[in-house]
This record gives C-alpha cells, sequence and structure tokens, in this order.
C-alpha cells in the first residue's frame, strides 16, 4: 500500500485542487516517513510471501529469515530516523518478548536442512541473543537434538524387537522347510532376494558413529544455481537409505507447519475470530463456524 501511494505521490495534490473537502494531504516530511517505513518493511513483506504458502513452506524456513529480522531491526535502531527509531523499537519489544526464548523445533528444524546443519545455529544465534546467551542457547539446541534423536533410536529399537518376536527366527518371514509359498502359488524366494531383504531390515551393525553423528560431520549442501527451490522434504526422502532413523525424525519435524495463523491477520485492521462474545464457544463449533464461512465465501465468489 505504501509502496503503491509512492508511486502517485504527484497525485494527491492535485486531488486536493479538485475537491475542497480534501484535507489531509500529506506534507513533505510525511512523504519523506512514509519512504523510510517502505523501505524498512520491505523486508517484512518478503518474509511474509516466504512463509505465506500453503505447499511448500516446511518449518526449516523460518530461522533464516528469523535473524535477518533481528539483524535489520537492530541496524535501524542505530542509523534510522527519529521516527522509524520510534516504530522500530515497539517492533523489538515485541520481537523480543516472543523470541527472548529459544524455539526448538524451528531451531531442530533448521539444522534437519542439509544446506544449514549446525552452522546456521552457530552463525545466526549471536546475532539474535546476547553473547553469553546465545552460546547457551546453541548448546540447549545441541543437546536436545541428539535427546530427540536418541528417543528415535530407542523407539526403532523396540519397533525391530517386537517385529522379530511376531516373526519366525529367520526374522524374514520365510520358512525354508515349508512348501506353504510353492502351494499358494507365490515365487521362492531367490538367495539374492533374501540377501536384499536382510540388508533392508538389518540394523545390527553397530557404527562408531551415529547417523546424526554422519549428517552433522558431512559438508553442507550446496545448491546448484539453477536450482530456484529446495525441498528439504524430497532431499530427506532420497537419502533414506543412509540415514533410516534419522530421516524419519527429519519428515515428522519438517512437516510442522511454520505457522497455523494466516500472514493476513497480523496486518488486519479487523477484530478477532474468537471475540469476548465467542470465546464460551467449543473448540468444534468454532472449527465448524469457520469452514461453513469459507465455504459460503468460495460459493459466492
Amino acid at each position: 500500500m505504501l509502496a503503491s501511494a509512492l508511486e502517485f505521490k504527484d497525485v494527491f495534490p492535485r486531488y486536493q485542487q479538485r475537491d475542497s473537502d480534501y484535507q489531509y494531504l500529506p506534507s513533505e516530511e510525511d512523504w519523506i516517513h512514509v519512504q523510510e517505513v517502505c523501505s524498512f518493511l520491505e523486508l517484512f513483506n518478503e518474509l511474509t510471501k516466504i512463509i505465506s504458502g500453503s505447499e511448500y513452506p516446511t518449518s526449516n524456513l523460518f530461522l533464516p529469515e528469523l535473524w535477518q529480522v533481528k539483524e535489520i531491526l537492530d541496524q535501524q535502531i542505530l542509523i534510522g530516523s527519529s521516527f522509524t527509531k520510534a516504530m522500530t523499537i515497539k517492533m523489538k519489544t515485541k520481537f523480543d518478548k516472543y523470541w527472548g526464548q529459544c524455539n526448538l523445533v524451528i531451531s531442530i528444524a533448521a539444522i534437519l536442512d542439509p544446506r544449514n546443519k549446525i552452522k546456521l545455529i552457530e552463525f545466526a544465534f549471536p546475532i539474535i541473543y546476547e553473547h553469553e546467551v546465545s552460546a547457551n542457547q546453541i548448546v540447549l539446541v545441541k543437546n536436545s537434538l541428539y535427546e530427540l534423536y536418541n528417543e528415535y533410536v530407542t523407539a526403532h529399537e523396540e519397533k525391530k524387537s517386537n517385529k522379530n518376536l511376531n516373526g519366525d527366527s529367520n526374522g524374514d518371514g520365510f520358512d525354508p522347510t515349508s512348501n506353504a509359498n510353492n502351494e499358494k502359488g507365490k515365487a521362492i524366494m531367490t538367495g539374492r532376494s533374501k540377501f536384499d531383504n536382510f540388508i533392508r531390515n538389518i540394523d545390527t551393525v553397530q557404527h562408531a558413529k551415529s547417523e546424526l553423528d554422519i549428517y552433522l560431520d558431512d559438508d553442507i549442501y550446496i545448491c546448484q544455481n539453477d536450482e530456484t527451490h529446495f525441498d528439504a522434504l524430497e532431499w530427506w526422502k532420497t537419502n533414506n537409505l543412509k540415514y533410516r532413523i534419522l530421516s524419519k525424525m527429519a519428515c515428522d519435524i519438517l512437516s510442522i507447519p511454520i505457522t497455523t495463523v494466516a500472514s493476513e491477520s497480523t496486518f488486519s485492521a479487523g477484530g478477532r475470530v474468537i471475540d469476548n462474545y465467542h470465546a464460551s464457544l467449543g473448540v468444534e463449533t468454532v472449527q465448524v463456524l469457520l469452514c461453513g464461512e469459507d465455504w459460503f465465501r468460495h460459493l459466492y465468489g
């Protein structure tokens, strides 16, 4: 809206000449403020576009933009005009209120992006937090990452044990002394087939490093020049055989939506969906009302 207003800056005085009731002609100082704010909010406009999608945004996309917001807020407080400083201080107060504590899900999701790994945390946290705080937050994220991974390892081992207990002694569902497979018309498993099946399911070989250690020690993935959009979930799908357990954890974390609130509501001048008069409605009732409203909007355009 501000960018559009700037394009028609010369129209406002002409409009005042034609309409005597027009009393709110912006002064030259006002236009300077509009220009400053428009330039300042350009980053937020791009960030809004990134997180407003409904199909592609995964939770790994948020932290790289978050630290840049903090950086531009700090810069604006130092070098901005008195007008933008007053606005930025209020924005920074709200930013620190919501992001003063580390968001572990967003941080872990950023690490599970092969373009970032732990390097992004070490790069961004000193910008978002004070020096002493950032060091503690980095340690907290690392410990939480390993703790979460160990839970997935434990769950995987329990699942494998239960599978072996419910199956036969061979663990592959095939009894070489039985003719049941032949009687049912199924093909006999060859030696190659049995070995391939064994390799797909075996996890008995203990490596000196865990999957998480191997992933973090590997080189950071560098996107090609013609790679305009990187799909983190597709990368983990491709590397599923290399990271059997970690890929499962990555898919669970990355599939968490960045936000459940439409970005437009942040800039809306209207009231909240659930006001004081509707605060006692049940969750299902609210969902039904919102769904019905959406259907009506679609039906009548």
